[in-house]
């Protein structure tokens, strides 16, 4: 053996080189993976021709072997990490040698590549990387970035430690709206850190807190780390809880687990989100405890005031905080006695699959012993009583479809048991009830009667809905006799609006806050995937990027506000009225509703248009397209290039060899913290991108094969790598920050300020190992 060392550890050891080389040589990233791949393989091969490298396996043919088989020890787990005893044989590192292997590897990229980036089902949901860039970018361009900091410095500034505060606040607003954490350091670098050090702040906490705050790209959806580190994950969990459904017996996933081994990206964003909360919180805290400490290198700076009128304490409490509180508890009290509630009408027309038992009891002797051992003896044995109520009581388990009658008595048992007032009426009457009370708050001083107006309106469309709307009145009619308060309610609430726009924090905070929620709610709440939401994103973006453009021009921007108007339109007539006009018999309703809902959309087009050309005749539109196209091809290429990596890998018997050590220790834990250490080491110099596609593919089928969630697992990942872009002295996002930094702040500043928000994200690591509920509640509350 060349050096002492097995030919698989030499082969692993000249690809890292030729990758290490490859990145430090200053080609782009994107072509030297692929190039480190092509140049290992060729030197791989040309030392295993010579008869260079020489693998040490286990003789199978022994009989020392043919014992530990015997003893019952499954062959998948025997390796010589395991039993370094056993006799070996030496074969080359390419048995077959390295033509087959490389033909081979030309047939596996071809499918690769057609499978992940021309045609396969991921692609749907990598297109959403397009679209978040696409938003990113374009906030980035249209400098909403620099409004947010100024008008969050106003807020917070007078406080101790404000502006760090503010800049958190601001770096969780970018990263929900961009993901990705170069474009966010750096625009904060150049937006806050000069206002931070001209008011007092020290070097330390200023560069600590932008580049840490910059990284919450990383987890905070729509994180496109998690778009991609998702779209791999889903399948590596899918595999690997197959295997080990197989390993313990079982014929698949299903039975073995009890449940789906499914994990999409929207279920990961559920998890991202309070983890990304946690840090910031964090975050924030630490600069306020910093500046309580040190009160003359982070002091409160007036920044200006940031109300169009002021208000009293008192008004702000109550118009802020306990009025919509207050609303929204007694429209929860509501749904709790019965007065607010679903109307739906639709009735099946075949029952619902019979209930079966928690676990398919039906199984082999080996699945049944594994069952158990996963599950615990108590819910096997519930299982079987299950199965044998089931059994007993006769009732079949399959669909049946039901007869007219039985329809009718469902129908008429729905419409007995509705609320008074639909769900969806609640909630627009919330969302109205909202804004009356914001633009009461913000100009307390000015006549109040059109908000009283509009308040009046509101209460009439309850009692409206109460009086003379029953649950089987359609959706036209319902509309026509609640117009008139609707009308009046909307008068209220346009004066509001009016008042609110006057105010500077509403008026920056509000538009890409309302995009945000827009986006993160339509995946969160399971109304779409991923990219149909980043499309909404980036859509909106652009409107709101010309809006601002318009004002700056002092120009009118009332198309782009009607067409946001359109669009909501859209989704309201779309969620009320059966738009399908394809059928064999459509009401004259369906039509008028139809072309209502058609001419919004259309309107809408038009001024998505009209947006796109305002960015185009300022010069905005072309630099954030060519951005966007440079991105997600370098994306695209280094998946690639990645996939050609792994491939040689995988060819020589590589991906193998580091499975099997990994398996050979007993405790998952074990395993688990060795593969972050390696991922931690890793983030100094790979990006996330090298990560996720080189590194995650050979060490996933063991992380998510085990008994820990993948949630927990990816999210976990994805915090890590956070963790490692931030750790002096090789974090990425340190250098982001050295590139824009004045020459008054030192490498030493900028290293000094960092390490404590590491010891944080260490801290959020260690909570999250032992409270990983932190990131499994909010899946757990809202369905899939």
């Amino acid at each position: 053996m060349l050096f002492g060392l097995d030919g698989v550890e030499i082969g692993l050891l000249i690809v890292f080189l030729c990758l290490f080389g490859s990145i430090l040589s200053g080609f782009p990233v994107a072509f030297a993976i692929g190039g480190a791949g092509v140049i290992s393989f060729g030197i791989i091969a040309a030392l295993d021709s010579a008869g260079l490298l020489i693998h040490q396996a286990i003789d199978t043919g022994s009989d020392a072997y043919a014992a530990v088989v015997a003893s019952g020890v499954k062959e998948e787990v025997i390796s010589v990490f395991r039993y370094p005893d056993l006799p070996r044989i030496a074969e080359p590192v390419f048995p077959k040698g390295w033509e087959v292997a490389m033909d081979r590897n030309i047939s596996f990229i071809v499918n690769r590549m057609n499978e992940r980036v021309l045609a396969g089902q991921s692609i749907e949901t990598l297109l959403a990387v397009l679209m978040f860039v696409l938003m990113g970018i374009t906030l980035e361009r249209s400098k909403i970035a620099n409004d947010l900091l100024t008008t969050m410095a106003r807020v917070f500034g007078p406080l101790p430690g404000g502006l760090a505060v503010s800049v958190v606040v601001v770096g969780a607003f970018l990263a929900a709206s961009t993901g990705i954490v170069g474009a966010t350091v750096v625009t904060m670098g150049l937006l806050s850190l000069p206002t931070m050090l001209r008011n007092g702040y020290s070097p330390e906490l200023s560069t600590g807190v932008i580049a840490a705050s910059g990284t919450l790209g990383q987890i905070i959806p729509p994180s496109i780390v998690i778009v991609l580190l998702g779209t791999l994950a889903g399948d590596l969990y899918s595999a690997a809880q197959e295997s080990r459904a197989i390993e313990a017996g079982c014929t698949d996933a299903l039975t073995y687990l009890g449940e789906p081994a499914v994990l999409s990206v929207g279920t990961l964003f559920q998890a991202a989100l309070l983890p990304g909360i946690m840090l910031a919180l964090l975050y924030a805290l630490y600069a306020f405890g910093y500046a309580m400490v040190n009160p003359s290198k982070a002091p409160a700076v007036e920044m200006g005031a940031s109300n169009h009128e002021p208000i009293t304490r008192n008004e702000g409490l109550t118009w802020f905080i306990f009025v919509p509180v207050g609303l929204i508890a007694a429209v929860m009290l509501a749904g709790n006695i019965g007065l607010v509630g679903s109307q739906d009408m639709t009735v099946d027309s075949f029952t619902d699959v019979g209930q079966g038992a928690s676990l398919r009891t039906n199984v082999g002797e080996q699945c049944q012993a594994s069952m158990i051992e996963l599950h615990g003896q108590e819910a096997w044995d519930t299982a079987v009583a299950e199965q044998e109520a089931i059994a007993a009581s006769g009732v079949s388990t399959e669909s049946v479809k039901l007869s007219e009658e039985e329809i009718a008595a469902l129908r008429a048992e729905k419409v007995a048991a509705a609320a008074p007032i639909g769900t969806g009426v609640s909630i627009i009457l919330v969302l109205l009830g909202l804004i009356l009370a914001v633009g009461r708050g913000v100009a307390p001083s000015k006549d109040s009667k059109p908000l009283i107006l509009g308040t009046i309106g509101l209460l009439l469309v309850a009692a409206v809905d109460v009086a003379l709307i029953a649950p089987t009145t359609s959706s036209g009619v319902s509309l026509v006799i609640m117009l008139l308060p609707l009308i009046l309610a909307l008068y209220g609430c346009k004066e509001a609006v009016i008042r609110a726009s006057k105010n500077e924090l509403i008026r920056v905070v509000f538009p890409p806050l309302v995009l945000i929620v827009a986006v993160l709610g339509s995946i969160l709440g399971g109304i779409t995937n991923p990219t149909p939401a980043a499309a909404l994103g980036a859509a909106g973006a652009i409107m709101l990027a010309a809006y601002r453009k318009l004002r700056d021009e002092e120009k009118s921007g009332k198309i782009i506000l009607n067409s946001t108007f359109a669009v909501a339109i859209m989704i309201l007539f779309g969620m009320n009225f059966d738009l399908r006009i394809n059928t064999a018999s459509v009401s004259a309703e369906t039509w008028i509703a139809f072309f209502i809902a058609y001419a919004a959309y259309l309107y809408a087009a038009f001024g998505l248009l009209y947006s796109c050309w305002v960015l185009f005749r300022s010069g905005v539109l072309s630099p954030v397209v060519r951005e966007t196209a440079k991105v997600t091809s370098m994306v695209f290429t280094i998946l690639i290039g990645s996939q050609l990596l792994n491939l040689v890998v995988i060819s020589f018997g590589g991906e193998h060899y580091i499975q099997q050590f990994l398996k050979s220790f007993d405790n998952e834990w074990t395993v688990f913290f060795i593969v972050m250490l390696v991922l931690f080491i890793l983030g100094f110099v790979l990006d996330f991108l090298e990560i996720i596609y080189i590194v995650i593919p050979i060490v996933g089928p063991i992380i998510y094969g085990g008994t820990f969630d993948p949630k927990w697992v990816t999210i976990m990942v994805a915090v890590n790598l956070q963790t490692s872009f931030l750790t002096p002295p090789f974090g990425f996002a340190l250098f982001y920050l050295r590139g824009v930094a004045p020459a008054s702040v030192t490498t030493g500043h900028i290293y000094r300020g960092i390490i404590p928000f590491v010891l944080i994200q260490v801290l959020g690591l260690v909570m999250l190992g032992f409270f990983p509920e932190i990131v499994t509640i909010i899946p757990d509350l809202i369905p899939n």
